[in-house]
């Protein structure tokens, strides 16, 4: 939902309100709405918003703001921002860059499973902005490659995944490390498991914007809860519900079923692909990059993707096995009906489920009346809608073939010929050559 105003009307520079608009950002969304005027001032915020409300812009924003024309300093950069995440980390560099290029500033992103080299000639080269996972971000301080010293504004983004992730005390020695006297803005859709401990010791005389719950659902998305029968029948009902022709996303618990229906549904003409821990960095990128340029419709993930994947036009979410806690649900869900788009929302419940599954809703303040659906059903191919042509899977790579050795000559007398040259043995043989009889006594 956008409102009437302008950035312009905001305060936002016209060097920014151009790079909006040039990348198709007119108005602005309530949560920019309420915090853009505090920011741009230079005051601390702390910025309460549900999923998909715009909180990146929020504070993009004002951090490529306040730092045009600041000096640029190698291993000193003026401004921080903090992710929970790899791909939340990725996400944001992306927003921020068409602002930070409009403005001359040089943004580089820090977080572990890559080696370090590319990221600190990165940092040795001169960077405005860091945005950085902590993990990575304390090895490189302890390595005395990059200095917070100079730090003019952080930002802290999902501060309450981070404290779900056990990141919180390094955070904390982070913020500890940048100027006291620091520009911070933290945005999180919730203030519990140790936030508010970080709001009351880093942030001074805060100002602070909620836009609706900070548990609430999206208006925008509409839930659906499918029981079935059985396993099989649920299997069924997942194939059915990603063979449409628009982004779906389904999650699973474990690593090992994302990664084996992703499979499953690539062979079966639905291109898929997986997004899990397990996989390394590049090969999340590939991934994440395919799904977004739509070369594969679904994205089949497990919880590492509730948070920081922003592909838009995901049109449906399914929860394969529905989330531990409500939380979970509502930051899953909130990868569809992002930015004012509608989307929908599909919950797939086994018999043995059906209790926690109801009582999960209930603290998500989802209310959906439960439907007992089979794969044909007429709200599953309603909610399907046009099937996308079956696309075939790649071929597989032929299996490489091993050489075969040549085998090795004789000698006019009967005898191998040794190998290797010089009358010594090869190095590479495992046997040693048999010695050539004797002509003494040969007839």
């Amino acid at each position: 939902m956008t409102t009437e105003q302008s950035f312009a009307d905001l305060g936002v520079p016209a060097p920014l309100v151009r790079a909006l608009s040039d990348n198709g950002i007119t108005h602005p969304f309530p949560i920019q709405v309420s915090t853009l005027p505090d920011t741009l001032a230079g005051r601390d915020v702390l910025g309460r918003g549900k999923t998909g409300s715009g909180k990146t812009l929020a504070f993009s924003i004002p951090l490529v703001s306040r730092l045009t024309g600041t000096t640029r300093r190698a291993s000193r950069p003026s401004g921080l921002v903090l992710a929970p995440t790899r791909e939340l980390a990725t996400q944001i560099t992306a927003a921020l860059q068409p602002l930070a290029e409009a403005s001359g500033l040089r943004v580089t992103t820090i977080f572990g499973g890559v080696p370090q080299n590319k990221q600190v000639k990165a940092l040795q080269a001169g960077v405005d902005i860091v945005v950085a996972c902590p993990g990575r971000l304390e090895d490189l301080m302890r390595q005395r490659l990059i200095t917070l010293d100079a730090v003019e504004i952080t930002v802290i983004d999902e501060a309450d995944h981070m404290a779900d992730l056990g990141f919180l005390p390094g955070v904390t020695r982070i913020l500890a490390a940048t100027p006291a006297g620091g520009q911070r803005l933290l945005f999180s859709a919730t203030l519990d498991n140790g936030v508010d401990k970080l709001v009351t010791r880093f942030l001074r005389n805060q100002v602070s914007h909620a836009v609706d719950s900070d548990q609430s659902p999206v208006d925008a998305m509409t839930h659906h809860v499918f029981h079935v029968a059985s396993a099989d029948a649920k299997k069924d009902l997942v194939h059915t519900l990603a063979s449409g022709t628009g982004r779906r996303i389904l999650f699973l618990r474990t690593k090992h079923h994302a990664r084996k229906l992703a499979k499953q549904l690539t062979q079966a003409g639905i291109p898929s692909v997986d997004l899990h821990g397990n996989l390394s960095q590049p090969a999340r990128d590939r991934n994440l990059a395919a799904f977004a340029a739509g070369t594969a419709r679904v994205l089949v993930a497990t919880d590492i993707a509730a948070r920081g994947v922003h592909v838009d036009d995901v049109e449906l979410v399914v929860h394969i096995d529905p989330p531990a806690e409500h939380k979970a649900y509502l930051h899953r869900s909130g990868r569809t009906a992002r930015a004012g788009r509608a989307g929908d929302v599909v919950t797939v419940v086994l018999p043995e489920q059906r209790r926690d599954t109801q009582a999960l809703l209930r603290k998500a303040g989802i209310k959906a009346t439960p439907q007992q659906v089979s794969a044909d059903s007429e709200p599953v191919q309603a909610l399907v809608g046009e099937v996308a042509p079956y696309q075939a899977p790649p071929a597989a790579p032929a299996p490489v073939q091993q050489q075969r050795r040549a085998p090795a000559q004789r000698r006019p007398g009967g005898g191998q010929a040794r190998q290797g040259g010089g009358g010594q043995p090869s190095q590479g043989g495992r046997r040693r050559s048999r010695r050539p009889r004797s002509a003494v006594g040969a007839k």
